[in-house]
């Protein structure tokens, strides 16, 4: 694997990478706050560069398609949101997968694997590491919702395999698919016994403070972004992924308890004992 530093918007240079490439995965995430400005023109740098090396393009998806009023199960023929019932980042996801399906009839093989919130791995920036574990070490947790409601995960070691083994399967992909991948579906207060079990002990519970966040909407940008995806603790969901199981033989999954273990100890959250 070679590794080449190069502006993902500059179209000579990232073709010019890409050559010869037999897949692309467009995994650039911009800030909340630049989704409006950036997320679609780094999805279409995404499929031009695919296009242009005639390779089959992997899209990381999410549920935001679905808007605040998604259901509970979402399979992979589950439709999307009208604009006008969207949220602005929902709305941003939905024109994406739209390219997606027009890039097709171009030519373009693409799948968008969709999937709940990310959690371990070596990465930083999610619900699990910036909010709900960020003070265990004081021995407290936050959960964003109510402890009741389903809510969809992602263990992303187990996600990045997917990927691979969703690109060594490319042969049987066409067109621009939709590609669920399940993770778990668990309840706020499943995942946070889970948390307590792996570390040893009992935790003090606290939740997010949305009211005075929704005070500070109009003179934060990013507490407005993150209020706006509030619903997503609210509605109970989870993804169920049949079109993925019938691809691979085998879709990976780490058994929960497993999958926290590591990512506290990515975090460097687990006390010696429970290593």
């Amino acid at each position: 694997m070679e590794e080449v530093l190069c502006d993902a918007l500059d179209s000579n240079m990232t073709m010019a990478a890409a050559q010869g490439v037999q897949v692309v995965v467009n995994a650039l995430n911009p800030l909340y706050t630049a989704w409006e400005t950036e997320a679609l023109p780094l999805a279409e740098q995404g499929i031009a560069v695919a296009s242009a090396a005639g390779a089959v393009l992997l899209y990381p998806g999410n549920v935001y398609n679905f808007g605040p009023e998604l259901p509970e199960m979402l399979d992979e023929t589950t439709s999307f949101a009208d604009d006008g019932a969207n949220t602005a980042k929902g709305r941003i996801r939905v024109a994406i997968e739209r390219r997606l399906q027009e890039a097709a009839q171009q030519g373009l093989v693409s799948a968008t694997i969709r999937a709940g919130d990310f959690f371990g791995g070596a990465g930083r920036g999610s619900w699990f590491d910036l909010a709900i574990v960020k003070d265990l070490a004081k021995g407290k947790v936050v959960y964003p919702g109510p402890l009741n409601r389903v809510h969809a995960w992602a263990y992303l070691p187990d996600l990045a395999e997917t990927f691979v083994g969703v690109a060594e399967a490319r042969e049987r992909l066409s067109g621009a698919s939709r590609l669920h991948f399940p993770g778990y579906g668990v309840t706020g207060e499943e995942l946070l016994l889970g948390i307590e079990g792996v570390v040893g002990r009992r935790v003090r519970r606290g939740g997010m403070p949305w009211g005075l966040m929704r005070l500070a909407t109009p003179f934060a940008p990013m507490l407005r972004a993150i209020f706006e995806m509030r619903y997503l603790w609210q509605r109970p969901h989870q993804l169920e992924g049949r079109r993925l199981d019938g691809l691979l033989a085998e879709v990976p999954h780490t058994p929960l308890r497993e999958a926290l273990r590591g990512a506290l100890q990515a975090l460097d959250l687990l006390p010696e004992r429970g290593r």
